[in-house]
């Protein structure tokens, strides 16, 4: 069984070692004087099971999941709160009062808390919408895009089978599929373009789009943060568009983690932001 008196919590992914999550958790726990670590495990989508299962007997207080397996966890938890239900996805692993693992959903809230905190003036009601992705983050970003009310979001996917997927779960008359080839005429007269897919990410080939018919009054926001300016968001920054990079999203949904965890509200400002940008610049 766990120790309580040693909190340990990880991040688990494939890849792994581009994420900042230990580098960001530690600082808090320094910085609030809490005894425990934050640790990588570089588990593959085979190894998952297994090893959430084993959390129970290990000295582990909680985990983060990223890319590939928030969706997968979903099965792989004793419960899942209504945020993971909400959203289809785990990003956040704790422990219950009875021992029980519960999977949670963060994404969303620090997905809109980042939007709103660096794009000054933005309104979800006067905000047609496209994204690009459909995994977990995807669906974080719309869910939590259609619960303040945009008017209208376009779905776009390399593969145009999991956003028509994504969208039958949803279930929302607001979101539309578009082909992959379309994405492009898609930017027309929109407010809000999200790339919620990895394309950009160190060691990922880019996001191939031409902003040409992106409104000038858009905002762009990468869910991305390493490296903390894409192509994506250079591009909209040089063409004079707002833009929002990932590193926001990271912060606030890493957050609500930690007082899960931990049971410490830990502060979001410049000192942990800039102590991310130090290995990000």
């Amino acid at each position: 069984m766990r120790n309580p008196d040693v909190k340990i919590v990880g991040v688990v992914g494939d890849p792994i070692s581009h994420s900042l999550s230990p580098r960001l958790h530690s600082y808090w726990l320094k910085k609030y004087n809490i005894l425990g670590d934050y640790v990588p495990f570089h588990i593959t989508k085979n190894e998952l099971p297994n090893f959430i299962n084993s959390l129970k007997g290990d000295n582990i207080t909680g985990i983060n999941l990223t890319v590939p397996h928030k969706e997968s966890a979903m099965k792989l938890v004793d419960e899942a709160d209504a945020s993971a239900k909400k959203i289809g996805a785990v990003n956040t692993i704790y422990f219950d009062n009875k021992n029980r693992i519960i999977g949670s959903n963060t994404d969303g809230h620090g997905f809109l808390k980042n939007l709103r905190n660096s794009a000054e003036g933005w309104r979800a009601d006067n905000c047609p919408t496209v994204i690009i992705g459909a995994g977990g983050a995807a669906r974080a970003a719309i869910v939590s895009l259609l619960d303040v009310g945009v008017p209208e979001i376009k779905l776009i996917n390399r593969t145009q089978e999991r956003a028509v997927c994504l969208l039958q779960e949803i279930d929302d008359n607001r979101i539309r599929v578009i082909p992959w080839g379309g994405r492009e005429d898609a930017l027309s007269g929109v407010k809000l373009l999200v790339n919620a897919t990895t394309l950009g990410m160190v060691s990922q080939p880019a996001l191939e789009l031409s902003l040409d018919k992106l409104p000038k009054d858009a905002t762009v926001y990468d869910i991305i943060y390493n490296p903390i300016e894409t192509k994506l968001i250079k591009q909209a920054r040089e063409r004079g568009n707002k833009t929002v990079d990932g590193l926001g999203m990271l912060l606030h949904q890493a957050a609500v983690g930690f007082k899960a965890w931990f049971g410490v509200d830990p502060e979001v400002d410049d000192g942990i932001r800039n102590h991310l940008l130090e290995v990000l610049r």
